[in-house]
């Protein structure tokens, strides 16, 4: 019994060792993937930023991040258009307070870069997965925070690239911009909240908030965080009247239509 339990001291550090996390221990590990297609104003880019700022440094969202059963988030910030065209806006940093919080919402406010052709949610989706790979963080949940004012144009289906996204753990939530003041409203669908339900979102927990003004900006990506840092929002926070037969390529056939009459916009 004695030879049993030295054996079982000496190899105690290795074992320990491997239940060690790969990083830093945090509640959630949150990509916020943000629309700066060429459909959206330099004004509307504007408001986004200032929106996702004004969100971070809120009281709320504050309260929600200390009162986490570790008390910190993992958070990044991502730009997103077209099939290849991403851009990590600012980096993956670890928000444990006001003052992390306060020095992250700077940096969304300090980066001015133009906007970009095409919308490829399936893209962006894709890509904001991989970031979660040796990010030096280990969260108790994974999500993706998706805004958008169109459906998919370019790339792979979204459902395809949904299903591959959730097969990895993550959850992802939608934002759908459906706001009058679009230049390019040939792009648009009149029921996106529906279609980011039916197509977009998914995994435990998922919801979408829909936004029809950009007054409202800054008060949804509020809630919204609150929701998804505390993880106990409901199912849905609003149902959106999705059917299981929702045609998911109806981005893709707008853009198709408009290429046969009018060439490569």
């Amino acid at each position: 019994m004695r030879f049993a339990a030295l054996i079982a001291l000496a190899l105690w550090p290795a074992a320990a060792a491997a239940w060690e996390p790969d990083g830093v221990e945090v509640d959630l590990e949150l990509v916020l993937a943000v629309d700066v297609s060429r459909s959206m104003s330099a004004e509307e880019l504007e408001i986004q930023r200032r929106g996702y700022a004004e969100a971070l440094r809120s009281p709320e969202v504050i309260a929600a991040i200390e009162g986490g059963l570790i008390g910190r988030i993992a958070l990044t910030y991502v730009e997103w258009a077209g099939q290849y065209a991403q851009r990590g806006a600012v980096d993956w940093a670890l928000i444990d307070g006001a003052a992390a919080a306060d020095a992250f919402a700077d940096r969304i406010g300090a980066h001015l870069e133009p906007a970009m052709r095409r919308t490829s949610i399936s893209g962006a989706l894709l890509y904001s997965a991989t970031l979660f790979e040796r990010n030096g963080f280990d969260g108790l949940r994974r999500v993706i925070d998706i805004s958008g004012d169109g459906p998919n144009n370019e790339g792979r289906p979204v459902p395809a690239a949904r299903d591959s996204v959730l097969s990895r753990g993550i959850t992802i939530n939608g934002l759908p911009l459906m706001t009058p003041e679009d230049r390019l409203q040939v792009w648009d669908i009149a029921d996106l909240d529906a279609y980011y339900e039916a197509c977009v979102i998914g995994g435990p927990g998922a919801f979408v908030i829909p936004v029809v003004g950009w007054d409202q900006f800054a008060d949804a990506v509020r809630r919204k965080m609150v929701l998804e840092i505390a993880g106990t929002g409901p199912a849905r926070l609003w149902q959106a009247q999705g059917r299981a037969d929702y045609d998911c390529l109806v981005g893709e056939k707008i853009w198709e239509r408009y290429r046969r009459y009018w060439g490569e916009p």
